[in-house]
């Protein structure tokens, strides 16, 4: 038997004979199942504000386990190890994320299974730690005020000197989105950033012929 036989032999029987004790196994799940239900607890409370869906929080936390569970098998066998490599390369995810803070818990759900199914606990208690304060800490920090848009309607079509005067007083900047004229109509769309958002619609429906004036706010992104 050449040198190249033993070194095969060898590590083959290092991958093939590591002893995974089913002590080891329920350990190994147990601590991944308390951090995927921090996970969840912690994505129940970071998304309190916008859409919540609790299918999605519970796969993270299933998630977790299932990763938790390959890394164990992975690391029982090599030619598990192979094999589960070729079956979850032909795996394809065609759900979009809507999200990008959902992106990050689903690697944050997936690393956790990772690493305490490689047996290093404390690595994912410290990362799931340290994530969790920059999460928080990141979004209690202060942003711009999300612009509103004004829709005034007015049966006069000289009427968009008067109204940006108007506009003038209440906001230092502000950009005209739509203008739209037809038999003799005005429409317009204002983007603004203002404080007294009641005053500003009552003043600019006391104009002459007015038909309508409204605000209009959104939770999409802010523009710096």
């Amino acid at each position: 038997m050449g040198f190249q036989d033993v070194f095969k032999k060898s590590f083959l029987e290092g991958f093939t004979s590591m002893d995974i004790t089913t002590g080891k196994i329920v350990a190994t799940l147990f601590v991944t199942a308390l951090l995927a239900l921090y996970v969840f607890l912690i994505y129940r409370l970071v998304t309190r504000k916008v859409f919540y869906s609790k299918n999605f929080n519970i796969s993270l936390a299933a998630m977790s386990l299932i990763t938790a569970a390959i890394i164990l098998a992975m690391q029982s066998n090599l030619v598990i190890s192979l094999g589960m490599v070729g079956a979850l390369s032909i795996i394809r995810f065609r759900t979009a994320i809507k999200d990008p803070m959902d992106l990050v818990f689903l690697f944050w759900a997936i690393s956790i299974g990772i690493i305490c199914g490689a047996g290093l606990y404390e690595v994912a208690l410290v990362t799931s730690v340290a994530v969790t304060v920059c999460i928080l800490v990141l979004d209690l920090l202060p942003v711009s005020k999300a612009p509103v848009m004004l829709v005034v309607n007015s049966s006069l079509m000289e009427s968009e000197k008067d109204i940006l005067e108007v506009v003038g007083k209440y906001a230092k900047a502000y950009k005209v989105k739509s203008r739209n004229l037809s038999k003799g109509r005005l429409d317009m769309v204002v983007e603004l950033r203002v404080k007294d958002e009641s005053g500003l619609v009552e003043e600019v429906a006391k104009l002459e012929g007015m038909l309508s004036a409204s605000l209009i706010a959104h939770d999409g992104e802010v523009t710096f």
